[in-house]
């Protein structure tokens, strides 16, 4: 480990998400416009307890968003009619550590155990 590293941390996740911001800067406009407005869905709603999730997923993004650019998928075609729909299909794929899927957990037992009370 180098000696910046100790003060600072590990850079390879700040390296890799630059990474990533080049190859989505280097996108067509409407899939670069497409990839921001998904990674701001994710970063909001994805893997935020996991930083190794939260880099994976969005390399797959821009993976996913660089084969659609270069076989001329329509970004309906990617993402259907329901943008949301998508992204939220797309981030079960990296576990359920958002404070969203807590809280989906969460009232899924309240009213597990509530509906077990009446019975």
């Amino acid at each position: 480990m180098a000696w910046y590293e100790k003060i600072i941390g590990d850079l390879s996740a700040k390296k890799q998400w630059r990474e990533y911001r080049r190859r989505l800067d280097a996108l067509p406009a409407p899939y670069r416009r497409a990839g921001r407005a998904l990674e701001r869905y994710v970063l909001n709603l994805g893997p935020t307890s996991d930083p190794d999730a939260l880099i994976r997923m969005v390399t797959d993004l821009a993976d996913l968003l660089e084969q659609a650019a270069a076989a001329g998928t329509p970004l309906r075609d990617l993402t259907g009619d329901e943008p949301a729909a998508f992204a939220e299909e797309f981030m079960a794929n990296y576990g359920d550590g958002s404070w969203i899927g807590r809280e989906r957990a969460r009232l899924a037992r309240a009213i597990d155990e509530a509906a077990r009370s009446q019975g």
